[in-house]
């Protein structure tokens, strides 16, 4: 097994919670709780570490996406320390180390400012979470692993008042929409990609 994405939220926000609570077929996130999202390859795989981690703590899963290629893990507990007591029952079932992660790379980060009802007419109609009107600035981000997106909506929105439109915690890339207005974006968007910027592990393929 590959360890290919893991990181920790230290309290969940309250849209990324929302977001969340609409799209997780497991158990439901609460604002404010401890989060862990991991990613691993090969997909399949993801079946024996959530064992590990339920079975050695009081967390419970709010999503588990098995891919052929990847598979990625949600985990959420009131309590941090259970959550960092999973990912070490996870981390030893794989006989790999924290460390062994992949440091997130950020593949586009896009900002358009005054954006069109027409175009916000197009990204309201497939997002999952908050809408944007026109004249708002759309935040785009697309970073490798997929499941490092999560830390990044989790960041932006604690540093600005923005609006989560979309996120894509799993598969070949993951991405995330934000709107608002431009000081607000621009503000977002730097802290999404400062929390990925500190984030070690080994170069990704």
């Amino acid at each position: 097994m590959e360890l290919r994405a893991l990181t920790v939220l230290d309290s969940l926000q309250p849209q990324l919670t929302g977001f969340l609570q609409t799209v997780c077929a497991g158990f439901m996130p609460l604002e404010q709780e401890a989060a862990a999202f991991i990613e691993i390859a090969p997909g399949i795989a993801i079946n024996q570490l959530t064992d590990a981690a339920l079975k050695t703590t009081t967390c419970r899963p709010g999503m588990q996406i098995v891919e052929r290629a990847y598979g990625m893990l949600e985990l959420h507990d009131r309590d941090k320390g259970q959550v960092e007591a999973a990912i070490d029952a996870i981390v030893g079932r794989m006989g790999v180390g924290r460390s062994d992660r992949m440091k997130p790379r950020i593949v586009s980060s896009q900002i358009i400012t005054g954006i069109q009802g027409e175009q916000s007419q197009l990204i309201n109609r497939m997002r999952h979470g908050d809408m944007i009107v026109r004249e708002q600035t759309l935040y785009i981000l697309e970073v490798y692993p997929a499941a490092y997106a999560a830390i990044a909506a989790n960041e932006a929105e604690k540093a600005a008042p923005i609006h989560l439109l979309e996120l894509i915690t799993f598969g070949a890339f993951g991405r995330l929409w934000l709107g608002g207005w431009e000081a607000e974006i621009k503000a977002a968007a730097e802290a999404a990609e400062a929390a990925l910027a500190k984030i070690d592990g080994r170069d990704p393929k």
